[in-house]
């Protein structure tokens, strides 16, 4: 009987002492911080963090380990504690080859989360700081170049990020797309020039489709023929003075002179219901056919005139249509200053106006 109970206090005594070193261990070498989730998870990353610690510390391995206790982190939504995880690792292992993956995926953590200015701060750190590599097919520089794009707005900035990815990798992107992006974001810089050389650049790729711009390129030819036509005589400052010059160039039937008030470039002569397109040098020739009757004009400007455009109505042409409504408009030009806000006679409307502003 005796021999029962010093068997049994023996036994209660090793599983106290057992318990106690279990305690005493956990409490002097406790789990790392990440080692969180349920019991499953949390023996999973038990062994991931013992197998970090006991391999030999090779970027290789570690590269391994951390990507799989990245991958349990980040399906627990544990982002926080993952990206403290894999910042930790960089500052301790500097030499590391693929801490600009880590930073990357603790970037991508931060935009997930919906903290921008902490992604931005990232993918910009990786740039100027770490070298390109490529995981998985892909290159890191290029994934940190595609985001900020997107998330910068400084115009600056993002010309930077836009000439980086057609110098380095114009394989991996639509450059006529990102020509016309760049030129859009000179605009912003008031680099006109450059603005116009990147928009250049785009009409290399006639067939691009830019996302909201269907008519990029429609849009972008007048600018560049424009911006190319040396000689922009036609234009004047007053309104005016425009209107009085092309009114006495009809009066006394002086096609020369009425031809050389029209703007030479982008000049356009529709009826009301068609698009506006350049008109023809035929049609332009034969301002003198048009002029063999007597041709009126109004005496004052369309009340549908406004600060940016007016419009002329005049009558009597040698045309099957005998209503031309004449159409002026101020140059939007910023590249030019001294050309920009001036008024041109852009344009002729075949016709009797179908639609006019309601009087008050």
């Amino acid at each position: 009987m005796k021999k029962k109970i010093i068997l049994g206090f023996l036994l209660t005594l090793g599983i106290l002492i057992s318990g106690s070193c279990a305690l005493y261990d956990s409490l002097v070498n406790p789990p790392p911080y990440y080692v969180v989730g349920n019991e499953k998870e949390k023996d999973e990353l038990l062994k991931l963090s013992k197998a970090f610690d006991e391999q030999s510390g090779s970027p290789e391995a570690n590269f391994i380990l951390i990507q799989e206790i990245s991958k349990i982190l980040h399906t627990q939504g544990e982002l926080e504690i993952l990206n403290l995880f894999l910042t930790t690792y960089v500052e301790k292992n500097s030499d590391d080859p693929f801490n600009g993956y880590y930073l990357l995926l603790t970037a991508q953590n931060y935009l997930e989360s919906e903290a921008i200015p902490f992604a931005i701060l990232y993918f910009d750190r990786i740039l100027k700081n770490y070298a390109d590599l490529r995981v998985r097919g892909q290159s890191i520089h290029y994934i940190c170049l595609s985001n900020l794009i997107k998330l910068v707005d400084k115009p600056q900035n993002k010309v930077d990020y836009y000439k980086e990815l057609l110098s380095n990798f114009s394989e991996d992107i639509e450059k006529g797309s990102a020509y016309f992006y760049l030129a859009k974001t000179y605009e912003e810089l008031g680099e006109w020039d450059l603005s116009i050389q990147a928009y250049k650049n785009f009409l290399q790729y006639p067939d691009v489709k830019v996302p909201g711009y269907p008519d990029a390129v429609k849009q972008i030819e007048p600018i560049i023929d424009f911006y190319d036509y040396r000689n922009k005589n036609w234009t004047m400052e007053n309104l005016d003075d425009l209107v009085n010059a092309v009114k006495y160039a009809i009066r006394t039937k002086n096609y020369r002179r009425l031809s050389q008030y029209r703007a030479k470039i982008n000049f356009f002569a529709v009826s009301w219901e068609q698009v506006k397109t350049e008109a023809n040098s035929d049609f332009l020739d034969k301002l003198s056919v048009f002029m063999k009757n007597r041709v009126r004009y109004a005496a004052e400007l369309d009340r549908d005139s406004n600060l940016q455009e007016a419009y002329l109505k005049t009558w009597g042409w040698s045309y099957r249509i005998k209503t031309w409504y004449l159409y002026f408009r101020r140059v939007n030009f910023p590249a030019d200053p001294e050309i920009h806000g001036q008024w041109e006679w852009a344009g002729i409307y075949f016709g009797d106006k179908p639609f006019s502003r309601t009087e008050n």
